[in-house]
């Protein structure tokens, strides 16, 4: 039995499968997503979803969805799903499906009568075209097949409705037609690897709902434009591919192009499988240019998020020339950013004042998983560079005081990666002396000083002595007699929240807290704020608890950073555990990392989503994949291999 795999009895109940989510990608930024039953329940779902950057910087739906039509003695047995308006459900193919699993690729078996017609779709790595392959695993008489595609051509944030500006107008290509919707859209090709007859029945389908948008307190109708439908005949063991994108397809090509991608993906057989595959999915090359996204279906590649990411997504698994790759781009960036000169590279956020820091901590990795000589050789120069823009004051929002310790303005603007909203302000304004500003500033000393000391560069002794003058200034500001960290101080304002901020003075290599005072730090956050989801943003004995991220957008901002758990956060709660309890801590650390295997057949089945409920049952909630999560539980499973050993 395949690892993951959902049979008769769940498919056809709409209540267990329409949560569950499927996500393919080309790693290249297009992407399919829909639920596992393929009625779509967002607005950011659809077979071929991919970005247009002649139009804007956003991804656009192209191909809503496709249904399929079995035709046996001229009755037809339709197995698309859509929901319409008044919870109405059409046309119900769900009742056909016999079982659906998604070990390489998402595959639905349909039980029509005597016909067995298994569906298995693939993405083409870096191109932006869907694969669909068709086999006729079983008939007893002459069948047809017939597919009618549904056309958005819209972004992700918008919906389509029925117009007269919309294009009818199709051509005829090999084995299929291209159209185009849209002026400025590129024309969307839809062909076969089999003869077939397109039959020209223009419609609109009116009226379709999307459930998850509702919940979230936004618009959820739109309609769907139908040019027509492809039929064809299909023998009993015969296998059909069709195929979507932006280019005409060679149809001859396509059953080959098939097999040669299916054999180059990662089997989801397994819980540490899945996540190596979802790893995967964050990738995003565009041209010479290797990014992280932050997350499906509709973050970007923020700049925070990629440094955290990285080394989980990729020397995790031991992957390291797309480590290498990815900070190619990033060291770009970043120079781009520190020298003050304009980017076209599409990572955004880099202004934020504790990406710096990410940064050096994200190389650090590569310096501990690879090697700290490779790690100096590479990117030696870049930080220093880093450390001296920062000590030097050039930075307009992280300034050294003279006490060591780094300071940020975040009264008015959310800056951490505490960055909900709510009327143009921060729900949490973290401001002045942050917690985990000060210990990635102190580690980053630290390490840079004693990486390019070991190479024989004296000169940055100095970096020393400011640590010391920061370290001394850290415990004397955060440290408080009930013995946690403050959140963040501001001249005579002092966060005493409870938060997992602290936790990361404990998880890095070197910490200006000595082990009594880590030890204690941890005991309060394992108290407070673990979860089996991750830890919690806010602790439930602290002032204004909100764990629950439901209901509309100005509700869920209220409560995105105010309990609400994070399966990030327990990466570095796992490393700062290890240090202090050692080999005892592996049996806990293995049965907390067990409770994440449950996520892989619900919300976004093999991957894990953005945040989750900060009280019990644990609900997910939020982006369906979210790389931070991703990464940490794989950078938490190596470290536990290492340790292991």
């Amino acid at each position: 039995m395949s690892y993951l795999q959902f049979d008769k009895t769940l498919m056809t109940n709409l209540e267990a499968t329409l949560p569950k989510e499927v996500l393919r990608t080309n790693r290249s930024g297009a992407y399919h997503c829909s639920t596992i039953v393929d009625c779509n329940t967002r607005k950011y779902h659809g077979l071929l979803v991919i970005p247009i950057p002649e139009l804007d910087d956003e991804n656009h739906v192209m191909l809503s969805s496709l249904d399929e039509t079995v035709i046996q003695h001229g009755a037809e047995f339709n197995l698309g799903l859509h929901k319409y308006q008044g919870n109405n459900f059409s046309p119900k193919g769900h009742k056909y499906i016999r079982e659906y699993e998604c070990d390489k690729l998402p595959t639905t078996l349909y039980r029509v009568g005597g016909v067995i017609l298994k569906k298995e779709k693939l993405f083409v790595h870096h191109e932006n075209r869907i694969l669909i392959r068709y086999t006729l695993v079983d008939a007893h008489s002459a069948t047809k097949i017939r597919l009618r595609p549904f056309l958005a051509f819209r972004s992700v944030r918008q919906y389509t409705h029925e117009n007269a500006q919309a294009s009818r107008e199709y051509t005829v290509v090999d084995n299929g037609i291209k159209t185009c919707m849209y002026h400025g859209y590129p024309d969307l090709y839809m062909q076969l690897n089999k003869k077939n007859e397109f039959h020209f029945e223009p419609d609109w389908y009116r009226g379709m709902e999307y459930p998850k948008e509702q919940e979230r307190g936004y618009d959820f109708n739109e309609d769907l434009y139908v040019p027509g439908y492809f039929e064809f005949d299909i023998k009993k063991g015969e296998t059909v591919v069709f195929s979507a994108g932006i280019s005409e397809a060679h149809t001859r090509r396509l059953k080959r192009i098939f097999e040669e991608e299916e054999a180059e993906r990662t089997p989801r057989d397994n819980f540490h499988h899945c996540l190596v595959n979802a790893a995967h999915q964050f990738l995003n090359k565009q041209g010479d240019n290797y990014y992280i996204l932050a997350g499906y279906p509709w973050f970007k590649c923020r700049a925070r998020d990629m440094f955290i990411a990285l080394p989980g997504l990729t020397l995790a698994n031991q992957e390291i020339t797309k480590y290498e790759q990815v900070m190619e781009t990033a060291r770009k960036a970043l120079e781009d950013f520190m020298n003050d000169r304009p980017t076209t590279l599409k990572i955004y956020e880099m202004q934020h004042p504790d990406v710096l820091l990410w940064a050096v901590w994200c190389m650090q990795q590569y310096a501990k998983m690879v090697s700290r000589s490779k790690c100096r050789e590479k990117y030696g120069d870049l930080l220093e560079e880093i450390i001296e823009f920062i000590r030097t004051g050039k930075h307009e929002n992280l300034f050294v005081h003279e006490n060591g310790l780094v300071y940020a303005d975040g009264k008015d603007k959310a800056i951490t990666w505490m960055n909900s909203t709510a009327n143009g302000r921060p729900v949490v304004p973290r401001t002045g002396y942050i917690v985990e500003f000060n210990a990635l500033w102190y580690n980053a000393l630290r390490f840079v000083a004693d990486l390019l000391m070991e190479g024989g560069d004296k000169s940055v002794e100095e970096y020393n002595d400011l640590a010391k003058k920061c370290g001394e200034s850290f415990v004397n500001t955060f440290l408080n007699e009930y013995g946690y960290l403050l959140d963040y101080v501001d001249g005579n304002m002092m966060d005493w929240s409870v938060r997992p901020n602290m936790i990361f003075t404990c998880a890095f290599d070197y910490s200006p807290l000595d082990a009594k005072q880590r030890k204690g730090v941890v005991d309060i956050v394992t108290k407070e704020l673990l979860t089996p989801k991750g830890l919690r943003s806010l602790s439930p004995k602290s002032g204004g608890y909100n764990p629950n991220y439901v209901g509309p957008q100005l509700q869920r901002d209220y409560a995105y950073h105010q309990g609400t758990a994070w399966p990030w956060l327990e990466g570095f709660y796992f490393e700062a555990y290890f240090k202090i309890h050692k080999m005892s801590s592996l049996n806990f650390i293995q049965r907390q990392l067990i409770s994440y295997e449950d996520e892989m057949t619900s919300h976004c089945i093999g991957s894990i989503p953005e945040l989750f409920d900060g009280n019990p049952p644990f609900r997910g909630r939020g982006a369906v994949s979210f790389a931070l999560n991703v990464a940490e539980i794989l950078r938490s499973l190596y470290m536990l291999s290492k340790y292991n050993l």
